[in-house]
This record gives structure tokens, sequence and C-alpha cells, in this order.
């Protein structure tokens, strides 16, 4: 009761939800409008980072089903995963609640 999780509602500095072992982002293709959710497994995506600024990044590249757009994703992070640097190119982060009211509608 006392430990609320609080909402995202700013996701342009940290899109993560982090979970056990993974973190999700929800994803919206600006070409279509296509949502996605990709899950970022942190023992196997995560790479060491070499630039002297972040411990780990990932640069991830997912195509939208619908339209085949190509949506880039580089972020930095820190020891304890928090982001130092988020890019993304082809679409944009939205929040879970964004992601599951536009699920809903459809």
């Amino acid at each position: 009761m006392f430990f609320k999780k609080k909402k995202k509602t700013d996701v342009s500095a940290d899109p993560f939800y982090r979970e056990k072992k993974v973190m999700k982002i929800y994803i919206e293709c600006s070409k279509c409008g296509h949502l996605m959710n990709p899950v970022i497994l942190n023992d196997r995506d995560l790479v060491v980072s070499y630039d002297g600024v972040s411990t780990y990044m990932i640069d991830k590249l997912y195509v939208c089903p619908k339209c085949y757009n190509q949506i880039s994703v580089k972020a930095g992070f820190k020891g304890n995963l928090k982001p130092t640097y988020v890019e993304i190119n082809g679409g944009k982060f939205i929040t879970k609640e964004e992601y599951e009211r536009k699920e809903g509608e459809r």
C-alpha cells in the first residue's frame, strides 16, 4: 500500500520497464502507427561498452511487421541499469499505459 509504483509520464529519458531478468519497451512505428513491445534480455542483449560513459549498451534494430519500417534503438546504461543515453529512429517510445489503451481500442 505504501510502496506503489509511480507511473511513468516521460519515457524519453527512461523508456525501460524493468522486470526480473528482462527490460521491456513499448514502441509505436512512426510510419504506420503499429504498436510493438519487444523484450530485452539482460544477460544476452546487453553488451559491455567501452565509451567511458556507460558500462553496458544495446544497439537493436526492429522491423515493423506491417510496413517493414526499420526502428533503431540505441541506449547506454550504468552498472545499475540506469540509462545514460537513449536514442530511437523510425518510431517513438510510449508508456505501458498508452500501449494498453491503444491495444484495447483495436
